[in-house]
């Protein structure tokens, strides 16, 4: 490796354990645990079909298999300071399961989100206005478990306290953790992967056909691609290093900036990703990351 060097089951109410307080529960004196189990299937024959998730607390993972239903188990932990504010949180934080155009969506609601019109205006959804669990006298988790069909697409968003793994899917991705990492195994297709506080590791069982974006605010970004891997390679990393062992063809002439009018002055915005070819070049694989390393590296088997 070379551095490059350019820069509903189970249901109960128990009181929470003294180990739960001591890690930050010591408001909340009830807890009940659930799990909520579905078996959905697409409306559609034909391809696309995807898969979405998109959670607020808790951790998801998703696992492709060799079926044509999406197997959801959603672990619920509700906690709370009083019965009277743990049947709240479970009246008012909900998951919503539905299927429409051959898409399958798991969506946790509750008044956390703001249901603004503006939304996020990348996909569609509403954003996160959460005023912390002593506002709410609760807080409510839920912990993904789902199998897809490995020809569907993942489109898959988290939030806080929980990990995002993904494994064995091959049509394409679209994964982001805020408060967490992201993992994907033996995974085929091309997308987008961005964890904002964690690192991202990525394996390839059959490299990226198409332009895909790997990146991390403050984490690793690492990426392990078949042999032959052909593509055009574009980073940047503000504290850290780009590592690769592929041999590097050519440097890739820098892109070109973009420029905006603002109260009627033009406004230039450099593009600081450095490029470069690897093999007889191809898509574009982009690597993003801040405060961390980049290793783009190849898998021995």
């Amino acid at each position: 490796m070379k551095p490059l060097m350019l820069a509903i089951l189970a249901l109960a109410a128990v009181p929470v354990t003294a180990e739960q307080r001591d890690r930050g529960y010591s408001e909340f004196k009830v807890e009940q645990k659930d799990t909520i189990q579905k078996s959905l299937a697409f409306s559609g024959s034909a391809a696309p079909r995807t898969v979405r998730i998109d959670n607020v607390f808790g951790g998801v993972r998703v696992t492709g298999y060799d079926g044509a239903t999406v197997e959801i188990s959603a672990a619920r932990v509700a906690r709370a300071e009083s019965q009277d504010r743990l049947k709240v949180g479970l009246e008012e934080v909900q998951l919503k399961l539905s299927e429409k155009d051959n898409t399958i969506e798991a969506y946790v609601d509750g008044p956390f989100r703001c249901h603004c019109d503006g939304r996020d205006g990348r996909d569609g959804h509403d954003g996160i206005n959460y005023r912390g669990r002593n506002y709410y006298g609760y807080e409510v988790r839920y912990d993904f478990d789902v199998k897809v069909p490995r020809a569907a697409k993942v489109w898959i968003r988290n939030v806080n306290s929980g990990e995002v793994s993904v494994e064995g899917i091959g049509g394409g991705y679209d994964v982001e953790n805020i408060n967490g990492g992201i993992t994907m195994r033996d995974v085929a297709g091309s997308g987008r992967a961005y964890a904002l506080n964690g690192g991202l590791h990525v394996t390839f069982t059959d490299n990226p056909r198409e332009n895909s974006y790997f990146g991390s605010l403050n984490g690793v970004v690492e990426a392990s691609f078949r042999p032959g891997l052909s593509a055009d390679i574009r980073f940047k990393t503000f504290n850290g290093a780009v590592y690769t062992d592929f041999p590097v063809v050519t440097y890739l002439p820098t892109e070109p900036g973009k420029t905006e009018r603002r109260d009627g002055k033009y406004v230039y915005k450099s593009n600081s990703f450095t490029g470069v070819r690897v093999g007889t070049g191809g898509p574009e694989l982009k690597f993003d990351a801040f405060n961390g390393n980049i290793r783009i590296l190849q898998r021995e088997k």
